[in-house]
């Protein structure tokens, strides 16, 4: 009996035993970086158990602005102090000379630090080069200034970069033949998400010390500096925003009550983008939360444009030759024909119907071009660029069909065959309502391509990626969009249309006459069928370029979902040209006393 009870307990023993030795192979050979369905990094977790450290920059490449200036984070220099201070003797009354912080600070601050950090609060000293140099000459354990990269607490552009975040299951997915650590950074919108591959850290730059279970030293006081051995990484995104214009863009949607919608700013001879505002703002606690919808990038979704459309229209009706100066049309009339009780224009010709945005003359033309040809429409917003994808794309390095703006939107014009042949549809779509939708970003690209004789072009949010010492990895080159264009005759006769919605004066563009630049553009208001408290909303739009005799920019504001009588924007639209000329002029202000003698 004993003898089964033995064989019993050896079976058991042998088992447990067995057990023990298959977990701790798992442990230590098998799932030491993918460990249970966490895919918990456990040589990761023993080396943190191990070490105590700074991060200086976590290593994911950045954005810069078109000058170099960087869009993401500001560097600061800092003072770095290790917990191990509190265990030994170390000459803080000159560290408190120095920086001009007390002693007693310091030595509080050491004392219930359980990890290093960078002295002050809320917000660390920042240090100047000359205290930095004497602080890092004394060669105290533990003490050290250094210049430590910080995310910047309020992003610009923020819709448009994007942000990042933490994700294993993504990171897997996305890069399953990388060797990347559980706690990567990857991009999860905008261009952080486009660039992504471009901006994966090859290592992080901090500080390390070793301790023991208890926290203390586990060979000696040395605090070692560890970075990525590749001194050309992380690389940068050089974008095409301007940092300051950027930032004057942000506060004017603010101040202008802009709580959906936004605003983009193009550099017509690059055709890229200055300045891109998004609202809502993202909220930075619950960034993808149902009701703030922070993350959307509106500029690149497609919205209801309303009477800028009547731009596409106007360029079919002028090669088809609809727009006779002699031809009248009635617009104290609804494009149904009834009397229009709210606008009694009279009757107008075609260059006087575009300056007062008449519904009825555009109506009509929509239906006399459906008769010439259904797909008029669509072609001719295809040849101004406003439908389609704008943004840059093209083959890179081992990218094919690279798309620096993933998000963007494709506009349309019709949404079925039939619709495109039914007169009652065709008029709709001739004053921008009906299926016609497109992106603030294209419809900034079309007034540019106007404003260029008709040349249309990508738009580029990037110039191109940086090596860390500023040598060009790949450069996003200007790239002309596929496709036919309007004749230089066509966009001649538009530029002298927008500038007369300005110059008329009953124009919906009367508002910008006396501007320091002068503008040409079109307004609209889009009906977007969406109700609340009883009244209906719509969107606002003004979309434009200056000068008008020597473009450089293209603006379009839009306010998404306001009731008609609130949500103009015309008065931001202004502001944002008077800022652009006080920008451009700041050079030429001669300083005080400095006039000649």
């Amino acid at each position: 009996m004993w003898r089964r009870r033995a064989v019993g307990w050896l079976i058991v023993s042998f088992m447990v035993l067995s057990f023990l030795l298959g977990r701790l192979i798992q442990l230590q050979l098998v799932s030491t970086e993918h460990f249970t369905d966490r895919e918990i990094n456990l040589l990761e977790s023993s080396v943190r158990q191990r070490s105590q450290e700074m991060i200086i920059d976590a290593g994911r490449g950045n954005f810069l602005d078109r000058s170099g200036k960087p869009m993401t984070y500001e560097n600061k220099s800092v003072l770095i102090l290790f917990p191990f201070l509190a265990k030994m003797d170390w000459d803080i009354k000159k560290i408190s000379e120095i920086t001009g912080a007390s002693e007693y600070s310091l030595r509080y601050s050491v004392e219930k630090a359980k990890e290093p950090f960078a002295f002050g609060s809320p917000e660390p000293i920042q240090l100047s080069y000359d205290q930095m140099e004497e602080i890092n000459a004394l060669k105290i354990p533990g003490v050290f200034a250094v210049e430590k990269k910080y995310s910047r607490a309020e992003k610009p552009a923020s819709q448009l970069i994007g942000i990042t975040g933490q994700n294993q299951k993504v990171l897997n997915e996305r890069y399953p033949d990388k060797d990347l650590s559980s706690d990567t950074m990857i991009g999860i919108t905008g261009m952080e998400k486009s660039f992504d591959e471009f901006l994966l850290p090859e290592g992080a730059s901090k500080l390390v010390y070793h301790v023991d279970g208890t926290g203390g030293p586990l060979f000696g006081i040395d605090v070692k500096y560890v970075e990525p051995a590749n001194p050309f990484y992380p690389v940068n995104i050089k974008t095409t925003l301007d940092y300051d214009l950027q930032m004057v863009a942000e506060k004017l949607a603010d101040q202008h009550g802009i709580k959906k919608g936004g605003i983009v700013l193009l550099d017509i001879e690059t055709n890229s983008v200055l300045a891109m505002v998004s609202r809502p703002s993202i909220d930075k606690d619950n960034p993808f939360g149902e009701e703030s919808r922070g993350t959307v990038n509106y500029m690149v979704k497609q919205q209801i444009m309303g009477s800028v459309f009547k731009t596409v229209v106007a360029a079919a009706a002028i090669d088809h030759g609809l727009d006779d100066p002699q031809r009248q049309f009635d617009c104290s009339r609804k494009i149904n024909g009834e009397p229009d009780l709210k606008y009694q224009h009279g009757m107008l010709n075609f260059t006087d119907s575009f300056a007062r945005s008449c519904n009825n003359t555009f109506a009509s033309i929509a239906k006399e071009l459906k008769d010439i040809n259904p797909d008029l429409l669509e072609e001719y917003a295809e040849k101004l660029s406003l439908i389609g994808p704008v943004s840059w794309q093209g083959d890179i390095y081992h990218f094919n069909d690279f798309k620096q703006l993933q998000e963007e939107e494709e506009g349309r014009v019709f949404l079925s065959e039939d619709a495109k042949k039914d007169s009652n549809f065709a008029g709709l779509t001739g004053i921008g309502q009906h299926e016609v939708r497109a992106t603030p970003l294209a419809v900034a690209n079309m007034m540019a391509t106007i404003a260029r004789g008709g040349n249309k072009e990508m738009v580029r949010a990037a110039s191109e990626v940086e090596y860390k010492n500023s040598t060009s990895l790949i450069e996003f080159r200007k790239q002309k969009l596929e496709g036919e264009t309007i004749a230089p005759y066509t966009a001649i006769n538009l530029q002298r249309l927008l500038r007369e919605v300005v110059i008329n004066e009953d124009g919906t563009g009367r508002w910008f006459k006396d501007l320091p630049y002068e503008v040409a553009g079109k307004s609209g208001t889009g009906e977007t069928g969406i109700m609340a408290d009883g009244k209906q909303l719509h969107n606002k739009w003004f979309a434009g370029y200056f000068p008008y005799k020597d473009p450089k920019y293209a603006l379009v504001a839009v306010n998404l979902e306001v009731t008609e009588d609130t949500g103009g924007v015309n008065p931001l639209f202004a502001d944002i040209v008077k800022e652009i000329y006080n920008y451009n002029h700041k050079a030429e202000t001669p300083p005080s006393g400095s006039a000649d003698n």
